[in-house]
């Protein structure tokens, strides 16, 4: 039978681990050291990597151990409950499934999968072994989006930008399932209305896969968003502005900033500007690291065994479209192609 869920130690402490040492690992590594040093009942066990010795240096850095596979840490370190895995995405499925099958409560970055069925074999894993599994959609966790969600009335139209500068890392994906896929997910948590229609364009620049793309995806509800993903800028933007009745609300994910401008609403909130029919209001917002609130959230779902922030079902929702998108590129540039010759 598949293992239940484990009772915690009597120090209510959790004893964690991270697969993966790559940039997104150590930054894993960093925040779980950082939380223990902060008090928080957790503690940072063990580091894996295919490479040995990278695995060694991360762990050695917050005074963990290094381990060269999962098999080798659950040897060691039965007494793990929850872990991080930031492998590649093709190994998301082969590391995550060995984690829970052991017992093991996974955070999974995103994009959850490389594909639909991977994903559902995941969310079924979950299920079977009783696992607490969350979807590592950071931007989920960022202070400006947590401040807009109780914006929200009616969203009709969306313009958002995420552009960064070229680096080597993430190339085994496109720029949709390793930028736009932010978005993507925080645009689905907004709209409550399924999608009807994606039209989208992207091209390859400095990788043999698409590095900028642009999307606009239409609801049922006629809300429309319009999204573009770069990682071959030359500035850093990481911005999204939505239209709502008698609201124009712009958030900054990098400033962790909100700004909303309300139109002739005498009830809204803020103070009048230059024009006195447009009121603007700034709602507080508590700076935090994104990825100290999302392992946060992880680490109390795991000790309350509750349902996590980000569900793997929802990472599933973000995955599905954005292969759609893919998809949608994909089939533009055939007709391109076809027109040009």
């Amino acid at each position: 039978m598949p293992p239940g869920p484990q009772p915690l130690a009597k120090d209510n402490l959790i004893h964690v681990a991270v697969v993966g040492a790559g940039a997104f690992g150590h930054n894993h590594a960093r925040v779980y050291q950082q939380l223990a040093e902060e008090g928080k009942p957790v503690r940072l066990v063990g580091v894996v990597d295919s490479d040995p010795a990278r695995a060694d240096t991360v762990a050695q850095e917050f005074g963990s151990r290094g381990f060269g596979s999962v098999e080798q840490l659950l040897t060691t370190h039965s007494e793990v409950s929850a872990a991080s895995v930031a492998v590649p995405t093709v190994s998301h499925l082969e590391v995550a499934r060995a984690l829970m099958k052991a017992g093991v409560d996974v955070l999974i970055e995103k994009p959850l999968t490389t594909s639909l069925a991977e994903a559902d074999e995941l969310v079924a894993t979950a299920a079977r072994t009783k696992r607490v599994a969350q979807a590592g959609h950071l931007e989920r966790f960022n202070p400006a989006v947590r401040a807009t969600l109780p914006l929200i009335t009616q969203p009709m139209f969306f313009e958002i930008h995420r552009l960064s500068v070229f680096t080597p890392r993430s190339l085994d994906v496109d720029v949709v399932l390793d930028l736009m896929i932010h978005d993507l997910d925080v645009v689905l948590s907004f709209v409550n209305s399924p999608l009807r229609d994606i039209r989208a364009v992207g091209l390859p620049i400095l990788s043999d896969k698409v590095d900028i793309a642009n999307v606009r995806l239409e609801f049922e509800s006629g809300c429309v968003a319009n999204l573009t993903a770069s990682r071959v800028s030359t500035e850093r933007v990481r911005k999204l502005r939505f239209f709502q009745p008698k609201q124009y609300i712009s958030l900054d994910y990098g400033r962790q900033d909100v700004i909303v401008f309300s139109v002739g609403d005498p009830a809204a909130k803020g103070v009048p500007s230059a024009n006195p029919q447009i009121k603007m209001f700034k709602p507080p917002i508590t700076a935090e690291e994104p990825l100290h609130a999302e392992i946060s959230a992880f680490l109390d779902s795991v000790r309350t065994r509750s349902t996590p922030v980000v569900t793997l079902e929802e990472g599933r929702r973000a995955l599905k479209v954005a292969l759609d998108v893919t998809l949608a590129i994909h089939q533009h540039g055939k007709k391109i192609l076809k027109q040009l010759s």
